[in-house]
């Protein structure tokens, strides 16, 4: 059995570093006093940061990302402080990172018990990370990350709506897949739930998922967000039917919220052998014709 919890995180402005870290650590602070085990935030969760700018660089699409690169490693600092703190497995999220090739990638963090554990790119950019943004897909694949609770992926946010990469996870024998996500209609949302749900009953595994939340006017990025934090399984034996495991009440929230809940990953696991159907053992080889 595992706790975990997912945070509908609020993109917040603070007047300076040690106010959006202190922010931060709390938020942190909760999720680990409820006794989660697994702590996940969202996608883009670093671009807070860009708050802290001037207002004519946050309002700068290109410049604000460029403006954060020196933050990161103390943002990075301090998750791997809160990981080590609590004693849990901590995805804070992503970030958009300049990378040696002169590339920003979006990168998404894990922090275990013991300092860092590694990272994940995402693999497919959306229209707006592509042809506004200029933020590159990651050119190392997918990653896999053993735990006391089972094996961990992560696929950020649009990468859940591609079939063959949660599929690569699986055969990787991926137990948990972290989804952190940034949206900002509810047609985003539905798209990135109906994708992790579709996952998770094809691959007969779990997909836990953080949303962006509230608005962030000063940021012409992440300035509107919406969605639900959830975890979603298989709907299956020892299932809820509508393969929602949990799910927070409200698609719009205004300030951080924190979904909490437990699970048993060998419950779902087991589905692959003892489930009603066996999705991810019948899997077909090619597409017919």
């Amino acid at each position: 059995m595992v706790k975990f919890a997912a945070c509908q995180y609020a993109l917040e402005r603070f007047a300076s570093w040690n106010e959006f870290a202190t922010h931060f650590a709390a938020l942190v602070d909760e999720a680990a006093a409820s006794g989660a085990e697994i702590v996940l935030m969202p996608e883009y969760s670093a671009m807070a940061l860009t708050g802290l700018l001037s207002d004519d660089l946050c309002a700068d699409l290109h410049g604000s990302i460029a403006a954060i690169q020196p933050l990161l490693p103390e943002f990075l600092k301090l998750s791997e402080e809160l990981a080590r703190k609590h004693g849990i497995w901590f995805c804070p999220g992503s970030a958009p990172v300049l990378d040696p090739d002169d590339k920003f990638r979006n990168r998404a963090f894990l922090f275990g018990p013991d300092g860092p554990v590694g990272v994940q790119d995402k693999i497919v950019m959306t229209r707006f990370e592509r042809e506004q943004w200029n933020i590159a897909a990651g050119v190392d694949g997918l990653n896999t990350f053993d735990t006391p609770f089972g094996k961990l992926g992560i696929l950020i946010c649009y990468d859940n709506e591609f079939p063959l990469l949660a599929r690569r996870l699986a055969e990787e024998g991926v137990d948990l897949v972290l989804s952190p996500s940034c949206t900002d209609t509810e047609a985003g949302y539905y798209r990135v739930r109906i994708g992790a749900q579709a996952r998770a009953l094809e691959n007969q595994f779990a997909v836990l998922v953080s949303p962006t939340a509230g608005h962030a006017p000063w940021s012409p990025a992440v300035d509107t967000n919406c969605g639900k934090a959830a975890l979603y399984v298989p709907s299956d034996y020892g299932m809820p039917p509508s393969g929602v495991w949990c799910e927070s009440e409200a698609v719009f929230t205004p300030t951080s919220r924190w979904l909490y809940g437990e699970i048993d990953l060998a419950d779902v696991a087991r589905l692959r052998h003892e489930g009603q159907v066996a999705l991810f053992r019948h899997w077909p080889d090619q597409i017919l014709p």
